[in-house]
């Protein structure tokens, strides 16, 4: 097994990189934010891969990190009907963290931006993996409760009524959230909504 990759940008193409390691050229084949944060060619880079081994091929998958790299694993092994060109596609669209911010509101909409996934591939991932985002949010780990309880439509009055009043003024229901708990940690539990609704313009206005 191959886990990381530590050399030379020899290549970047459409859907691989060449890292040359000592002379040798390994292949990778990645999503586009991950090639498109690889170093100009001829630059040190270090790639974190995963290793797919087949009676006729030997393919590695790069990574910009160890958590893209998981949320890889974790929708093939998790969700049917999703194989790695597919998984690819979704790390491409969207980032780790808002990959997990999408489960936790069961955002099908945004999932299914990704090309060559469907509603009910979408619904899937959503369904499929809704436990997993907490522990693979990255930066949105802070939020991610929050989200969740909005998903799963248990969220405080005054912190659902504030989102959908920002929602409702054309913020997408991840922006208004991140907006509504800056608020929430500034006004405190006990805020009403329309302090949320007033603290969260505020934050989004900066």
């Amino acid at each position: 097994m191959i886990g990381k990759l530590k050399g030379i940008v020899d290549e970047i193409g459409e859907d691989h990189c060449v890292i040359d390691v000592g002379g040798v050229g390994y292949v990778a084949y990645c999503s586009s934010r991950t090639l498109s944060s690889l170093p100009d060619v001829g630059s040190a880079a270090t790639l974190f891969t995963e290793t797919y081994m087949r009676q006729d091929m030997i393919r590695l998958y790069g990574f910009q990190s160890a958590l893209e790299r998981e949320w890889f694993r974790l929708l093939q092994n998790n969700v049917q009907g999703v194989g790695a060109k597919v998984a690819l596609s979704v790390l491409s669209t969207l980032s780790p963290s808002e990959l997990a911010n999408a489960i936790a509101l069961k955002d099908l909409a945004m999932v299914a931006r990704a090309p060559g996934v469907g509603r009910k591939v979408a619904e899937r991932i959503v369904t499929e993996l809704k436990g997993k985002a907490p522990a693979l949010a990255g930066e949105a780990a802070a939020t991610i409760g929050l989200k969740q309880d909005l998903g799963e439509g248990i969220a405080a009055m005054p912190v659902a009524d504030a989102v959908s009043a920002l929602a409702n003024l054309g913020y997408s229901r991840d922006v208004a959230a991140n907006a509504v708990a800056a608020a929430l940690k500034a006004a405190g539990e006990e805020a009403d909504a329309g302090t949320l609704i007033r603290l969260g313009l505020k934050e989004l206005a900066r």
